[in-house]
């Protein structure tokens, strides 16, 4: 491949919008392993929430995708290939990137809602305690029959 040519390829798997349109793969090959990716996204995906067992899982396979589109991308800047291999390299770089950011999103959301009623619950115990403490609570009860 051309020095021009790998160029071309690592700055389609840097643009901002590469994963748009793209889909995750079927299956890939991650640290020596086969996976379903697909349907592993997909399956966490229809979770409302992620279950703290399955949690661990996620993160492991976050982790391990980084790591794979690492070495995918180091074999794209460094390794002796062709320019049909760079671009298979291109697209399962772009599928992992979809797969991560549909992965990441999940978790942020997960992560925002259990704060925010993290956040609630601190609050009633607070003004329950201001209620006790202020001697309103029998006062509370009475305005609210």
């Amino acid at each position: 491949m051309k020095e021009y040519e790998r160029k071309g390829l690592l700055e389609r798997v840097e643009r901002e919008g590469a994963t748009v349109g793209a889909s995750i793969p079927e299956e890939i090959t991650v640290q020596g392993r086969d996976i379903d990716l697909r349907e592993f996204v997909f399956e966490i995906k229809r979770r409302e929430t992620i279950p703290p067992g399955e949690r661990d899982r996620v993160e492991q396979a976050k982790t391990n995708l980084r790591r794979e589109r690492l070495q995918r991308k180091q074999r794209l800047e460094e390794g002796d290939i062709s320019r049909e291999e760079g671009e298979i390299l291109v697209d399962s770089i772009i599928g992992i990137d979809r797969a991560l950011n549909a992965l990441e999103n999940l978790g942020a959301a997960n992560l925002e809602a259990e704060e925010r009623t993290k956040e609630a619950a601190d609050q009633k115990r607070w003004m329950s305690f201001l209620q006790k403490a202020l001697g309103k609570k029998d006062a509370n009860k009475r305005s609210q029959l």
